[in-house]
């Protein structure tokens, strides 16, 4: 098989799940190589400190599931089923490395005849191109429902990063959505092996592990999904969530649900960025009544408003940990205005621009510069 003929296959087939760690930046990788109506399955993702093109795969569109929300499940005519075997994945794969259009790949798979059957091809195609053919660039390999540990010790072996999705963050709601899924039992158990073979090899390098939230219909508020998100990132040391705002595919059992607002997937990301960056506790989130976020304003504004507009804090003395949960300032914000402030005392919005804070109007409600509150300049265009 010849990368086209891959891509001809997997056309239509991989635009489903996003891969890398800015999943709101991926698009569509442009090549002279590849037909335009082929674009969609190699994506830009951002992997680590890199960008790179990647193919987005599975070893076969078919599914014994029947996931109410998912285009692949079983019994839905709509899809065109296709099913690869380990040979010509990777041999269609390297062809499409080796002519430069990608440089690495995101492989997952329906499942059929079970997931340690379907495991197993994604594991011999990993294999085989790391043996075979000696490729040592970046492989995300999906772990599937089911599988047995050692199979997901093999997978970790061959991959930098590994997956398994959750869809919802918890049995109750996972019934609604995927009834044959068991919560427990298929998936959270597979992220607990994953971290405890991690811990196994302290010092080695290991794969980082990610899952994926369908957001919306089982009708979950976001405080469950942020709280399942929280424990796996502190227990299970889960590298990122993935929220996928829900819209609906017709000929599933969901195609008149109505679609959930994108602005709701962008305030799950702000917030787990929070939690997994910024320090915050769950309870410290602004959650409204009902368990959701606001979608109005950006959690981390919503918090400042409530807690430093009328007590704003001293840059001059605040601690990292306090200066990033000013709006405007991250982890590099903090670092820099701690290394200038060493130097001189600052005292004034463009001392704050000299120390790398760009735009200094988004933290300025919330500080104190030498004692006094910054006067603002306000752009004339």
């Amino acid at each position: 098989m010849d990368g086209e003929d891959l891509l001809q296959a997997l056309h239509g087939a991989t635009e489903f799940e996003s891969v890398g760690d800015a999943p709101a930046q991926e698009q569509a990788a442009s090549s002279l190589v590849i037909p335009p109506e082929l674009k969609g399955c190699v994506t830009n993702v951002t992997a680590g400190n890199r960008k790179m093109p990647v193919l987005k795969a599975m070893m076969t569109t078919a599914c014994e599931r029947n996931c109410l929300y998912c285009p692949f499940r079983t019994g839905r005519s709509g899809m065109r089923r296709v099913t690869f075997s380990p040979d010509s994945m990777a041999q269609g794969f390297m062809a499409l490395y080796q002519a430069g259009v990608v440089e690495g790949l995101f492989l997952s798979s329906g499942v059929v005849r079970g997931g340690v059957t379907s495991q197993d091809a994604i594991i011999d195609t990993g294999t085989i191109l790391r043996e075979k053919y000696g490729f040592r660039g970046y492989m995300h390999l999906k772990v599937m429902p089911g599988a047995e540990r050692d199979q997901v010790r093999r997978t970790m072996a061959l991959a930098d990063r590994v997956s398994v999705n959750l869809e919802a963050p918890n049995s109750e709601r996972l019934a609604q959505i995927a009834p044959v899924k068991q919560f427990d039992e298929e998936l959270l158990t597979r992220l607990r092996w994953i971290e405890d073979l991690r811990r196994e090899h302290t010092g080695e390098p290991v794969p980082s592990s990610t899952t994926e939230f369908v957001v919306g219909p089982a009708g979950e508020p976001d405080l469950e999904i942020l709280s399942t998100t929280d424990y796996l990132h502190r227990q299970l040391g889960l590298a990122r969530a993935y929220f996928s705002a829900f819209k609906p595919v017709i000929e599933t059992p969901l195609d008149n649900y109505p679609a959930t607002d994108l602005t709701r997937q962008l305030r799950l990301y702000q917030a787990s960025f929070l939690l997994r960056d910024y320090s915050f506790e769950l309870e410290e989130l602004p959650f409204t009544g009902e368990g959701n976020l606001p979608l109005g304003i950006d959690p981390k504004h919503a918090w400042a408003d409530m807690n430093l507009l009328h007590a704003p804090l001293e840059v001059n003395t605040a601690s990292r940990h306090d200066l990033m949960r000013i709006p405007g300032i991250g982890g590099k914000g903090a670092a820099r205005i701690i290394a200038a402030r060493r130097k001189n005392t600052l005292r004034s919005l463009s001392d704050l621009r000299a120390a790398g804070v760009a735009n200094t109007n988004r933290p300025a409600p919330y500080l104190l510069l030498d004692g006094h509150s910054p006067t603002q300049q306000l752009r004339l265009f």
